[in-house]
């Protein structure tokens, strides 16, 4: 595995995805080696639940970390002579080419259309279009965590014959819901607040749930979770928007307990994003009952398709998320179907699946004789 920052790391939905993945498939019987930059885990780990951790020492900087890191990954892999190299993202499978150039097995996850981002310049931009040009057109398998991936990628490339596009979405983890007790440093409480939790880039839209809040006058608190990703003057941006109001309550990066106490004891969940592949903390939220107010991206609309998981409001609309919170509050819609919306995200939204069907499109790379060995994936 290529491409994510770390694992069992709270760094973002790709290393969530990876390492779910990649401990399952540990527990079918493969071994899996999962590479990792220095520069988001400091611990030197070499195992982690059966899975072989190799670290690659990179550089802290936006234009460089990624690169860096998948070139070294990329050669480190070579060296060792796997023969599927999974990639995940748009920007690492930029290189992805290379093990092709040595007759090897190469599949791409995409997890987002990443040159949308606005985080990133023009150059930036570009380098990610080519990476999905070269995702496009020399990938022997590509997997999508969201079918208007899929289908964008298949209209794009069309001319390409053999262009194998699989979609195969995020699971999610059913956890039993806690009491309030790590949340009270914050000086929350049960049912006192609306939660956001994601990664505090622009593309999550995070300001415009701040700008929303500060135009209304309720008794609720707001709280922002979640940390940056090379975006320090946008985390300025945000502190900016709600200095003065003290109801807004930034944790920084959430896990473990303080994770489920968030989710546990929130009225409703908030994820007013412009940009997104298959939301994994939308996901979460709904596993764990809450009602969601989303953007009306196809993205979150092809999870919130039923009446009572949530509501949509128009994306990139102030008033419009407005709105949708008073009515939200003033309906009680988050109050019930709590049960409804835990059973439908479960049977539809399944690691194992997910892992399964991952390990399908691996096997669909040899003869019915010539299987996927162990030790082989990367």
């Amino acid at each position: 595995m290529i491409g994510q920052k770390g694992i069992a790391t709270s760094a973002g939905g790709v290393e969530k995805h990876v390492e779910e993945i990649s401990m399952r498939l540990v527990k079918e019987g493969h071994q899996v080696t999962v590479y990792y930059r220095d520069t988001f885990m400091k611990k030197n780990m070499k195992e982690y639940k059966g899975i072989r951790l190799i670290k690659i020492k990179t550089f802290k900087f936006k234009s460089l970390d990624a690169i860096v890191y998948t070139l070294k990954a990329t050669a480190n892999a070579l060296y060792n002579n796997y023969e599927v190299y999974h990639y995940h993202a748009l920007g690492p499978a930029s290189l992805s080419f290379i093990p092709k150039l040595f007759q090897k097995k190469v599949i791409v996850t995409v997890h987002g259309l990443d040159w949308k981002r606005d985080k990133w310049g023009k150059f930036g931009k570009a380098y990610l279009k080519f990476g999905e040009f070269i995702v496009g057109n020399f990938s022997d398998r590509v997997i999508c965590v969201s079918d208007n991936i899929r289908k964008y990628l298949v209209c794009k490339y069309k001319k390409r014959d053999d262009l194998n596009t699989i979609f195969i979405p995020n699971g999610v983890n059913i956890e039993e819901g806690i009491g309030a007790s790590l949340i009270k440093r914050y000086k929350l409480k049960e049912n006192d607040y609306i939660l956001f939790l994601a990664r505090l880039v622009p593309e999550k839209g995070a300001h415009y749930l701040i700008q929303s809040y500060n135009q209304l006058n309720i008794d609720v608190k707001l709280v922002i979770a979640g940390g940056d990703s090379f975006t320090k003057k946008y985390m300025k941006y945000l502190r900016s928007l709600s200095r003065g109001n003290d109801n807004i309550i930034f944790t920084g990066n959430v896990s473990g307990q303080l994770l489920n106490e968030l989710y546990t004891n929130c009225l409703f969940y908030v994820l007013p994003s412009d940009i997104e592949g298959m939301p994994l903390s939308l996901l979460e939220a709904l596993s764990y009952g809450k009602y969601c107010v989303t953007s009306d991206i196809d993205e979150n609309k092809s999870v919130i398709n039923y009446d009572i998981l949530g509501t949509t409001f128009i994306k990139g609309n102030v008033d419009s998320l407005k709105n949708k919170i008073l009515l939200t509050l003033s309906s009680d819609s988050y109050k019930k179907n709590s049960e409804e919306r835990k059973k439908y995200i479960k049977e539809r939204y399944n690691w194992n699946e997910s892992t399964y069907s991952t390990e399908a499109v691996y096997n669909s790379l040899f003869s019915k004789t010539e299987k996927i060995k162990c030790n082989e994936v990367t």
